[in-house]
């Protein structure tokens, strides 16, 4: 048998074919992640005949899928293995030396050490893949969005201090966020002081009716005590006041545009789905946050139980014991996936806020857990878990 392990950079990896009892087959040589050098790579698995072969990497990220991709192509044993299982197995020895060459014969000594254990990777449909990168697109523009809207925010401070108090309701249709639609057409109180008060109710009257807004003539009146008894620490006659603002309204428009964008594309693919309808109809979850936890889920297949899924999303405890101590005060592990915990934490505090009559379990859980004097997020966490686990039962049921 021979493990082949590769220790995987951005746009090249580093390759060593080992035989049992550490024999070298090819010293460490690098691929490059083009056609070429990986048919090369290819070509030298397909001549050593009828030896088992199996190639090591570690997941690294997005740099290993050009690889993986192109052998998995030609169905050749690929293992993905868990970064942290294989930082481990490598500092197992006492001099810690790090180069590439070294890494790739570590990695291909792991693979002949646990050769039994190796499993094959087997990738998810392209559908999962396709909403699991969506999911984390929306994630990143999420973390966009509020840098874009703190940098408003900040500018409003020091045009139209106090504004944001008059509009609190927001829409999730960009195009319906009255705040920014608001700001976009006076962007200083210079503008609304400038007028009388009978000529601003009127002209923000006007301005409501042609862009199918509520608008009262109370709402006019407190907006315009607002502005005159303000101090705005901007002037309105610099040539770059305009422009700021209207650029930070703008830009915060194009991404809550980009966002819903991105969700519309989720729904749609997530409606493809056999489970949509039993994950949606699950209490807590919405449109929203249906897409982005099948996203981040998954192939229901890939887990052999519920327990898996749990320990998926880092949310098991795993148990403590030495001698005649046994630990009974244990965290979750919080090894596995981030997104998923979060997510499954939204769609929590939005149970915790919808209150749900029917199919209660996992909010009465939740109840349970608070009233036996645990924290507010612990009682959410184990709620979570159980969710998971109701989660994996109904998925699974309809596939099976």
């Amino acid at each position: 048998m021979i493990s082949i392990g590769i220790d995987v950079s951005k746009g090249k990896s580093t390759v060593c074919f080992l035989k049992l009892y550490g024999e070298i087959v090819y010293k460490p040589f690098e691929v490059i992640h083009t056609e070429s050098s990986l048919s090369h790579l290819l070509n030298l698995i397909s001549s050593i005949g009828d030896e088992d072969i199996r190639v090591v990497m570690e997941a690294t990220g997005n740099y290993h899928l050009p690889i993986l991709n192109f052998l998995k192509s030609y169905n050749v044993f690929v293992s993905v293995i868990n970064p942290l299982i294989m930082h481990k197995y490598a500092n197992l020895s006492l001099r810690r030396g790090k180069t590439d060459p070294l890494d790739s014969v570590k990695i291909a000594n792991y693979g002949l050490d646990n050769w039994h254990n190796l499993k094959d990777y087997s990738p998810s449909t392209a559908l999962y893949n396709e909403l699991k990168l969506l999911n984390r697109q929306y994630l990143n523009y999420i973390k966009i969005r509020i840098n874009a809207k703190q940098t408003l925010t900040n500018l409003l401070d020091s045009t139209m201090p106090g504004i944001k108090t008059m509009f609190f309701n927001r829409s999730d249709t960009p195009n319906r966020d009255k705040l920014c639609a608001f700001v976009k057409e006076y962007w200083h109180y210079d503008n609304i002081t400038k007028m009388s008060e009978s000529a601003f109710t009127n002209h923000y009257l006007q301005w409501n009716k042609n862009n199918d807004y509520r608008g009262s003539i109370a709402k006019a009146h407190n907006i315009y005590i607002l502005a005159n008894d303000s101090i705005p620490t901007l002037s309105s006659s610099l040539s770059s006041t305009k422009f700021l603002v209207l650029e930070a309204v703008q830009t915060l428009h194009n991404i809550d545009t980009t966002i819903a964008d991105i969700l519309a594309k989720m729904k749609e693919l997530s409606k493809t789905l056999k489970e949509y309808e039993t994950v949606l109809a699950m209490p807590g979850v919405g449109e929203i946050l249906a897409p982005r936890l099948i996203a981040e889920i998954g192939d229901i297949s890939r887990f052999r139980n519920a327990s898996a899924l749990v320990a998926f999303a880092g949310l098991d405890a795993p148990p403590f014991q030495s001698g005649n101590y046994i630990s009974t005060n244990r965290s979750i592990s919080k090894r596995g996936s981030s997104t998923l915990r979060k997510t499954g934490y939204e769609i929590m505090k939005c149970l915790k806020t919808v209150k749900p009559t029917k199919d209660a379990a996992v909010y009465l859980f939740m109840l349970k857990k608070e009233s036996e004097g645990k924290p507010l997020k612990v009682a959410k966490i184990a709620a979570l878990n159980k969710f998971l686990r109701i989660y994996y039962a109904r998925v699974k049921e309809i596939y099976n």
